[in-house]
């Protein structure tokens, strides 16, 4: 499959090396179109339809997602390029949007191409950019997380997660309405992401909501009971740190 794709940065020695690394290493990209602003790139995309954008997030008069936003439907798949601190990219994550960092590294740049090869087709990108913005706008609890599956991404309002466990190089998410999903990552990438928005990392294996916390239970080294009624284990090391965080809500 021919995927035909757009470069849109502000920067034209970006641009450049950008279309250069594509030519040398991704025999099945053909680039259709540049552009260097927010109108031009609109404008390039309206007209030449293209599967996939590599698109900057800071240009100027606004960023990528004000360019976003103006389409009804978003048709094509995104690799964002971003010089973004880790305070952002962690919302990047949340919201199962692919990225790469500027300079450009050709494994990074090759993996997200083969992530993009693999999504074309299906249907989840509009809804993967429209969480995005509407987390933007909304308290933590009532933000939704993007999971994604094998066949599938499902959006999670955080206030319905009741906690999550490690599993090897994999993540399983309890529901609260008896739901249990399993996601390729690790903890600790989303521990990253959530513990700022009021989850607790209570052992090297779990992380718990604290709005689903009913109890510290003194008993088997200390345990938390949870809102579907069951113990999870708090580590020694972190006893002390959990009973402070507590005692302080």
């Amino acid at each position: 499959m021919v995927i035909q794709a757009l470069v849109i940065d502000d920067e034209k020695a970006n641009r450049i090396n950008l279309i250069a690394l594509l030519s040398e290493y991704c025999s099945d990209i053909v680039v259709v179109g540049e552009a260097g602003g927010l109108e031009e790139a609109y404008e390039k995309i309206s007209i030449n339809k293209p599967n996939l954008i590599f698109l900057d997030i800071r240009m100027p008069g606004g960023t990528a997602f004000d360019l976003l936003a103006r389409f009804q439907t978003i048709d094509f798949e995104i690799i964002f390029i971003t010089a973004y601190d880790e305070y952002a990219l962690k919302a990047f994550r949340f919201n199962a949007l692919d990225y790469i960092l500027k300079p450009i590294r050709i494994a990074e740049l090759l993996s997200s191409i083969e992530r993009a090869r693999m999504q074309l087709g299906n249907q989840i990108r509009d809804s993967r950019v429209l969480n995005y913005l509407i987390n933007q706008r909304l308290d933590d609890q009532d933000k939704k997380i993007a999971l994604p599956q094998e066949q599938q991404t499902q959006f999670i309002e955080l206030r319905s997660i009741i906690r999550c466990e490690a599993d090897s190089n994999y993540t399983k998410f309890f529901i609260s309405n008896g739901q249990k999903l399993l996601v390729s990552k690790t903890l600790k990438e989303f521990a990253g992401s959530l513990e700022p928005l009021g989850f607790l990392r209570v052992h090297q294996s779990h992380l718990v909501n604290l709005h689903h916390v009913k109890a510290f239970k003194k008993g088997d080294g200390g345990y938390l009971e949870t809102s579907d009624g069951n113990a999870v284990p708090v580590s020694r090391a972190r006893r002390k740190y959990v009973l402070e965080i507590l005692n302080n809500q």
